[in-house]
């Protein structure tokens, strides 16, 4: 008889230890956005004799805006704190945008013609 309450204790403690090591972490988090919401560029593509494009999105806060070329190269970076951005002092080409916005980044093509 005392093997047969052994061996349910060491069940039971085994079933214990399993549910308490090996449980999920159910907390609810909640999602955490990806996306900067309504985040517009315009005009894309650009001509080269305009001087400005507009950086609208939803908010409007301040963005740390950053160009890369095509190499990844950063070749210019400025914080932006309306929607206009002067763009005269870059060359004809394809840009990448990296947009910064309330901690949350985006990246955007740009064409300049």
């Amino acid at each position: 008889m005392k093997k047969n309450y052994l061996f349910i204790l060491l069940l039971v403690l085994t079933f214990t230890t399993a549910q308490f090591g090996f449980a999920q972490n159910n907390v609810n988090t909640p999602p955490v956005p990806q996306d900067i919401e309504g985040l517009s560029i315009y005009p894309n593509p650009s001509t080269s004799g305009r001087t400005y494009i507009y950086i609208t999105s939803k908010y409007n806060l301040t963005k740390k805006i950053e160009f890369f070329n095509v190499l990844g190269k950063k070749v210019y970076s400025i914080v932006l704190t309306g929607k206009e951005l002067n763009i005269s002092n870059l060359n004809k080409g394809v840009y990448i945008l990296k947009i910064t916005e309330n901690k949350i980044s985006e990246t955007r093509k740009l064409v300049i013609k």
